[in-house]
């Protein structure tokens, strides 16, 4: 996506695996259709660059960070819990606590979790902050997105329920046109980040 402006630029630390793409794509598509701009750490793949570099560049150049951390829980026993997410987390804060430039002071920042108050058992520095659950369903997540910037300031909003019936002409339109250029399902539900971006954004205008 590039850079943009920091007032429209959000932040998302989230998953990156299979079982999490069909929260992620309608929570791109609503930051978005919002007129927001998401960055994510896989809008470019150079295997050269040090990743932390890039998190710490994004972070920074964002007003908004959105941080999912549904998934730091192990699922299976001989899993590793998911550290990287609660830390970039911690990074974002840091950013806008520690920071002396004033755009930095005025980041916001969205925890989402599957369950309300599953958190406080593993992060328990967040038992008095505000939290927004999502339940680990994809239109769950458009309505509690939708409903926080609204919270932080943003106005003249769709209602959830349209952004959520938006998503789903986009997805059918997009799954159509990929059949029609030979993409298998497997591949359509595959589609790298930068290429999903920017279907949003040619369907958008």
């Amino acid at each position: 996506m590039g850079n943009t402006s920091f007032e429209k630029n959000v932040f998302i630390n989230c998953p990156f695996d299979k079982e999490y793409n069909d929260l992620l794509k309608p929570l791109l598509f609503t930051i978005i259709d919002i007129g927001l701009t998401p960055r994510i750490a896989s809008e470019r793949l150079d295997s050269g660059e040090v990743r932390l570099e890039k998190i710490i560049e994004l972070i920074e150049e964002s007003k908004y960070g959105i941080h999912d951390l549904s998934r730091c829980k192990a699922k299976n026993i001989g899993d590793y819990s998911r550290f990287n997410l609660p830390f970039e987390l911690a990074i974002d804060f840091s950013c806008r606590q520690f920071s002396t430039k004033k755009n930095l002071k005025e980041k916001k920042i969205l925890i989402l979790e599957e369950e309300k108050y599953s958190l406080q058992k593993a992060l328990s520095d967040l038992s008095f902050s505000d939290t927004k659950s999502h339940k680990g369903e994809p239109e769950e997540i458009i309505y509690q997105v939708r409903d926080w910037f609204y919270e932080t300031g943003k106005s003249n909003l769709k209602s959830p329920s349209q952004i959520w019936d938006d998503f789903n002409y986009f997805y059918s339109d997009l799954y159509q046109k990929k059949i029609e250029k030979g993409f298998s399902k497997k591949a359509i539900e595959r589609i790298p980040v930068p290429e999903f971006l920017d279907e949003i954004i040619k369907w958008s205008n």
